[in-house]
Order: structure tokens, then sequence, then C-alpha cells
């Protein structure tokens, strides 16, 4: 919201020698987001005078048109002769009233103005556009053509209004009274501690049976509406100045006198108003629900199909304007002609949710939308349509028609129940139930009681519902930067949790292992899923879908980590890192479809045990997860070797550091699951219960994919369930024991059928080795010919270890033989050679 500091000083008295910065600070003192102060004209220096054309020449043999103009400035240049000037612009005549920059001003850019020798000709001075006054668009396209009542030699500086402060605010969704200007007067006053003229304070005639006839087929979509006509409207009436500028202070363009004036009330009060070519609506304006199909032709140009969730408006043709957002083309008001002379000007108060997802589902914001959707006053409706007609009969030379319409539906005041001490309580401050009250009065309630105050909330804040929200009134009225600074006490805690300490661990050991820590927003696109290869039953194609996402393409939470994780790796390969190890530990959302709905928590206690399992129950399923991507050199090479570029068993064994951190073992087994390779994928297993459960997957992508998200070749990647590995382990690790006796190596290369997993041969090595074994360490896999056709080799390092002695050669032999005679029963391993 542009506010313009000459426009708010009509409705407060201000200090003379307040500036727009002296403002600027007490309303961020109230709580408006004031983001800055722009100075206008402040570069500006004149003389910048009113001038008449007298002749104009065209001069011929140029590029482009160019005139030759002589204008009377009067006595402004001294002389009182004619000023020469040399003119591209032809949107003015002879006789024209125009603006005119003498030599010696400086204007907007820093730009001075001297006579100079041009096409031809000296021009002593410039026939000025609003963009060169730093005036914005003025909707003319080109010089500035006067109303011809203004003086020759007038100072335009004044007469234009460019030297003014215009504030600059962040109007938050919960301040939508702040988008007009009656709403920052309001505050402005109370900062200042100054009476208020409020706008709004009109007479209003009450409505009778001779207005435009209306009927409101939703009322819950629309619960007031006010009506009134204005007859013989001059077609030649345009906007006077000061209205065109006040427009174009405050970041609107100027379009027509009628429209004008909507706008300008809108900006005034707040209330959004709509005008109407009365000669263009056939019968009853309605309000209602828009019929699936229903078509509409918008101001803008655009047609739009209705959706049934849409508020329109209409006559007995059908849709006429897009409710609270946009008027249709049917009904507009039609200046460039001079043909409009009757217009029926709507004031309505519609529900703003209705309003916001109509313009986010037409994707057509509006100022109008803007402020219903934030909330408008109800009660301002007939206030503004009255000062509407009022303008209309001043500037337009209009008659205001005697009937008035007005339907509303009944509702009574918001009234809100709260101790006089609530906001001490909520501050830490003793403000007093005098201050509190002062405070609340200033805001626009009406107060009573004593201990218990019992507050109704004005019209104009539909934003004041809760008793925190009062409390939020007093303590920003009086000054947040006067809250004392203190310290929380907290009670002792119980420290973190197991599960935050396993999250924390598996951060430091991945982090250990050289792996980068890659934090990703939870959102994802549903074509992402696509581009994974998952099939369509997949479980992890049940999304749970935002209503209101901070992306349209990424309206769904993560059912995985990987694409958060994958697209991090593409960027970065993207902008030459290509050798890349990233990790990411969150939450995914897994929707069961047993959920329920929330019920809405009060916020003056806390919430029961029975609410908040209700709210639980009401959440998908967010097991917590780690995963990893890699790409490029796992090893660099250098003066010490060739360095090894990453691949499935780096993703294996990124999961085994994981389950390390858990302290549990994992089994290892070959599978088939999307988004990794079929032949190079492996399905990892703990014992959770007494029961083997699948906790991740891992290895390298599926060339298919890697293709479709633009990755780096052979990536790999990991995925696995944290929560899972927790269940499976043994509760807090143990302190490893340290043994004084030495260790005992046995190295066993056995031969199994090619399809049999190593993780089962290594099981059965550990079992029937017993507990003499201390590690056992698979370091070559071998095929080849002298092994026969569907054999390979597994060749394992075994550690023996005793706590109480050194082991003879013959108990680790024994051990050994042990070991590899239950690996040929349970595998039918044989040992090599």
């Amino acid at each position: 919201m542009r506010v313009p500091l000459s426009w708010l000083r009509e409705y407060v008295d201000l200090p003379a020698t307040e500036t727009g910065r002296d403002v600027q600070a007490r309303l961020v003192s109230a709580g408006l987001e004031v983001e800055r102060v722009e100075q206008l004209g402040a570069d500006l220096k004149g003389p910048l005078v009113v001038g008449r054309v007298l002749t104009i020449e065209e001069l011929e043999g140029f590029k482009k048109p160019i005139r030759f103009c002589t204008v009377d400035v009067g006595q402004a240049n001294g002389t009182g002769e004619p000023q020469e000037i040399v003119c591209g612009a032809r949107n003015f005549a002879v006789g024209d009233k125009v603006v005119v920059v003498l030599p010696g001003a400086v204007l907007p850019g820093d730009f001075a103005i001297a006579a100079r020798k041009t096409y031809g000709k000296t021009s002593h001075g410039m026939i000025c556009s609003g963009d060169e006054l730093g005036m914005g668009d003025d909707g003319s396209g080109g010089i500035i053509v006067l109303p011809p009542e203004h003086e020759v030699g007038t100072d335009a500086i004044e007469l234009l209004e460019l030297v003014d402060e215009v504030l600059d605010i962040a109007v938050t969704p919960d301040r939508g009274y702040a988008l007009s200007m009656r709403g920052v007067a309001r505050e402005t006053a109370t900062a200042y501690g100054l009476p208020l003229r409020d706008p709004a304070l009109l007479d209003v005639p009450g409505p009778n049976a001779f207005g435009h006839p209306v009927r409101i087929a939703d009322p819950l979509g629309c619960d007031r509406f006010t009506a009134r006509t204005v007859t013989g409207l001059s077609p030649e009436a345009r906007s006077p100045i000061w209205l065109r500028r006040r427009l174009q202070k405050a970041g609107m363009r100027p379009i027509s006198l009628a429209v004008d004036i909507t706008n300008y009330v809108m900006l005034e009060l707040g209330q959004p108003l709509h005008a109407y070519d009365r000669s263009r609506i056939q019968g009853t304006i309605g309000v209602r629900r828009a019929e699936p199909g229903e078509q509409l032709t918008t101001l803008d140009g655009a047609k739009r199909t209705l959706d049934a969730e849409d508020l329109v408006i209409t006559d007995d043709r059908g849709p006429i304007g897009l409710a609270g957002v946009m008027g249709g083309a049917d009904t507009e008001i039609d200046d460039t002609e001079g043909t409009t002379t009757e217009v029926v000007v709507e004031a309505a108060h519609f529900d703003p949710v209705s309003i916001a997802r109509a313009a986010r589902r037409h994707k057509l914001a509006s100022e109008a939308s803007k402020r219903f959707e934030r909330g408008v006053d109800p009660e301002a409706a007939a206030a503004a349509a009255q000062r509407t007609v009022d303008l209309l009969v001043l500037l337009a030379g209009g008659t205001a028609d005697a009937g008035v319409t007005q339907i509303s539906s009944p509702s009574a005041p918001h009234t809100i129940t709260i101790p006089a001490n609530h906001p001490d309580r909520v501050a830490g401050v003793d403000y007093g139930r005098e201050t509190v009250v002062r405070r609340l009065q200033e805001v626009g309630c009406d107060v009573y009681g004593q201990d218990e105050l019992i507050v109704t909330v004005p019209s104009w804040r539909p934003d004041l519902t809760d008793p925190n929200d009062l409390a939020e009134e007093v303590i920003r009225l009086e000054g947040y930067e006067n809250l004392p600074s203190t310290l929380p006490e907290p009670p002792a805690g119980l420290g973190l949790t197991d599960r935050q300490r396993l999250h924390r661990r598996v951060g430091r050991a991945l982090a250990g292992a050289g792996y980068v820590e890659a934090l990703n927003y939870p959102f994802i696109g549903t074509e992402v899923l696509d581009q994974l290869g998952l099939e369509a039953d997949d479980p992890r194609r049940t999304v749970v879908t935002l209503v209101n996402p901070l992306s349209d393409e990424e309206p769904a939470m993560r059912t995985t980590l990987l694409p958060g994780l994958l697209g991090a790796l593409r960027r970065n390969d993207g902008r030459g890192s290509h050798d890349l190890a990233l990790f990411e530990t969150g939450l995914v959302f897994r929707p069961t479809g047993e959920e329920g709905k929330a019920a809405r928590l009060s916020v003056d206690r806390r919430p029961t045990a029975e609410e908040i399992a209700g709210i639980d129950a009401a959440l998908p399923r967010q097991p917590r997860r780690a995963a990893v991507v890699l790409a490029g050199a796992r090893e660099q090479a250098g003066w010490w070797g060739r360095g090894r570029p990453a691949d499935w068993a780096d993703a294996v064994e990124a999961a085994r550091t994981v389950a390390r951190e858990a302290g549990v073992e994992l089994t290892v087994r070959g599978d088939r699951h999307a988004p990794w390779h079929p032949g190079r994928c492996a399905a990892l297993y703990v014992v959770v219960d007494g029961e083997e459960t699948l906790v991740g997957h891992a290895g390298e992508l599926h060339p298919r994919v890697i293709k479709a998200l633009h990755l780096p070749e052979r990536s790999c990647a990991m995925e696995i369930e944290l929560d899972l590995l927790e269940r499976a382990g043994a509760g807090a690790l143990a302190a490893p024991r340290i043994s004084t006796f030495p260790v005992a190596t046995q190295d066993v290369a056995l031969v199994v059928g090619r399809d049999v997993p190593a993780a089962e041969v290594e099981a059965a090595l550990r079992e029937g080795a017993g507990e003499l074994l201390e590690a056992v360490r698979l370091f070559d896999v071998y095929e080849g010919e002298q092994l026969g056709e569907g054999r390979k080799s597994l060749a394992y390092a075994l550690r023996f270890r005793a706590a109480d002695r050194t082991l003879t050669v013959d108990e680790a032999s024994a051990a050994r033989d042990a070991a590899v005679g239950l690996a040929g029963e349970r595998t039918g391993a044989v040992l090599r050679g």
C-alpha cells in the first residue's frame, strides 16, 4: 500500500514539521511494515509552469515527426515573449494548455534544462510528459494536456503536486484494513495520540423500494450488497488533476472519471467498488455461484471458463462479473466514445475464501481481490457507495437517483471475553487494566467489564478472533521495544531421545565417511515419480498433496528422499563438481488412507491427550530415513595411485555404515526395485522383533532414470529407514572391549554357485566359527574358466581372538574348519584348490 503523506494529512492533523521518515518510525513501532519512504520531486527544480501553445510548425526532412512550437508562458521567462520549443510529441494542438520547463530547471534524474540547438532550431526549454516529471503513467501516452481553466504562467510544481513523500507499506495478510487510507490514518492517529477524521462517517440514506433490483442467491458468499444509481453524467467530464495525482502516487493508473472515482474510494475506504454502465445491464443484478462451463469475458479481454465454486455477478443474460475480482466486458463503462451517462455503483461484501480461491483459480489477482481476501469492513459498503455517488455528482455533473438498494444478512458483532490482565501475562509487563482498555478502544473495540473484559471487535478487524489477538494489539501499541529482554527459564530436560541420538550419529558417521549433507525441501512433483520409473501400484506414488503449496510444480510431500538428493546431485554436477557424495537424513510422508480430519484446537489451554491423539491420527506415517547419492570418483587419482570411481558397492557400504551406528548387522541380497539397476540393486534386511525386515535398498541407478533426470553416468544411491534400524538395535551402544591377546588370522577361499549371495556364506561362516570369531571380511570375488560355468570364488579373511588367552594354531584352524563345514552344508561351498 502506497500512502502519500499529503493525502494522509487530510485525516490526521500531523505537525507540520513531521516528515515521512518520522511517520515511518511511528508506524513501524506500531507494527506496520513500512519498507521505505519515497521522496517525490526531491531533485526537481523550477521554473516549471503552465503554457499555452500559440503556433506549431511541422519540420520536414527528418526521420521522425518534429514540431517547432511557440508557447505563451506569461512572465515566467522574464520577458513575456513566446517561448520557442522543439518537440517530437503529437498529442497536443494549438490552444492547448501544457506543462513547460524553462532553461535553468532540473528534472528528476539530475536532467538539467538549457537552451540548445536541435533539428536546425534553438529550443528554449521542453514541453513535458508525465514520465519526464516522475509522475508515472498518466494514461495519455504523451505530453500532459491540462484543462483549459488553468492560467498561463502558473507554477506547475504546485499544480501537479510533484513534491511529496510516499510511504510504501508491506501489508501482512492479517492487516487488510491497512490497504486503505482510512486504516493507515487510524494507525497514524493512534501512534501520535491525535484525533481521526474518519472518511467513512457520511450521511447515508436508508434503503427503499426504488433502487436497482438485486437478488442474492448465495447469502454465505455475499452477505451485503449496496447498489446506487447516478444519471446525467457529462460525457466530457474528466478526472481532475488532484484525483489523477493521488491515484498515481498510490501506484494506480488513471483511466476514466467513473473508474478513477471507484479506485479512489477503494484506496480511501478500503472497500472495492464496481461501476456498471446502466444501459448495458439487462434486468435484475444477481449474485450466485457459477454454473459449470459458463463463460465470462473479463475487463482484461480474456474469455474465462467459470468453475462451480466461482461467485459471479449476473443479470438476466448471465454472468457480468467475477465477484470481488474483476468486472465483465459486457457492462464496461465506455469513456472513449462518451456514451456512458448513467452508472450503477456496486459496493458489496464477499466471502474472503471464495474470492481468494477464484483469484488463484483464474490467475487473476486484482486490487479488489487483494482486499477482499484479507478482510474488508462489511459496514463500510454503504458509506463507500455514498462517497462514490457524491464524487460522481461533484465531478461529473451527475444526479443521484433517489433509489437505494441495500441487502444484508443478519449478523451479530463478534465479542471476545478476556481477563483484564491477559496482555500482562503474555508480555511479562504490568500494563494495568486502564492501559489495556484504552489501547483496545483506540483499535476500535467496545470494552465492558472489570476483571473480566467483554470486548466487541470492530467490523474492520476480522483478524481479531482470540484473546491472544487482543493481547497482541495492546503489546504492539505500547511498543515492542518496551518489552523486557529476559532469558527463558526452561525446566531441566531429559536429554536427547534414542531416535535423536541415532539421527545425529548417522549424520556424523556419513560425514566422516566423506559424504556432504544436502538439505532439501520436502516437496516433490508427481512427474519425478515417473522419472524414477516407479510402477503404477508402487506405494511411493501415494502422496500427501498440499492445499496451498509453495510451488504449483511441487504440490506433494515426498515419499522418498531420493528426488531432492538427485536434484542436488544434478545441480552440482552441472556447475562443475563432478566427484560427488551427498547424504540427507529426514522424514518422508507415507499416507495409509486411514487418516482422519484433525479438529481445530483452542489457544487458551494446553491440548488434552485425546486431542493430541486425534491430531496424530490425522497425520500420515512419517518414518525417518537416511539416503546417499554418489557420482564420479570415490577415490581420487594421484601419485599414490589411479583412484577409483564410485560404484554400487560404495552405496551398500554407506548402508553398512548407517547400520553400524544403530548396532545392527545388515543382510544384503540381490533385488529388482525402482529406481535401481535390476542387476546392481541390493535389498537391505535386518531382524526386527524376531523377523527379517526390509529396511532399504542400495546400488546403481537404472540407466533410464539417469537419462530422465540428467544425472552423471553410473550414479549410485542408497536409502534406508532409520526407525526400523533403531527397533532392530539393542539400545545404547556398548563400548568395544579391547583384548590384550593377539589375533589369529585365517584366510579361506570358497567356491559356490554364482547365484549364491555372499551374505548367506558369511552368515554361515559366522555361525560355524563360534564365539572365537572376531570379524569376517570378504576381500576378493573371482569368476573364471578354472572354476567352471556358473561358479564363483569368495575369499574371506577370518580373525579369531580369545578374551582370556592366546589362541593356538590348532584352535584357530579348528574354528576355521567348523566355519567352512557349516558353509558347505548351508550353501554347497567347497574350499578352492
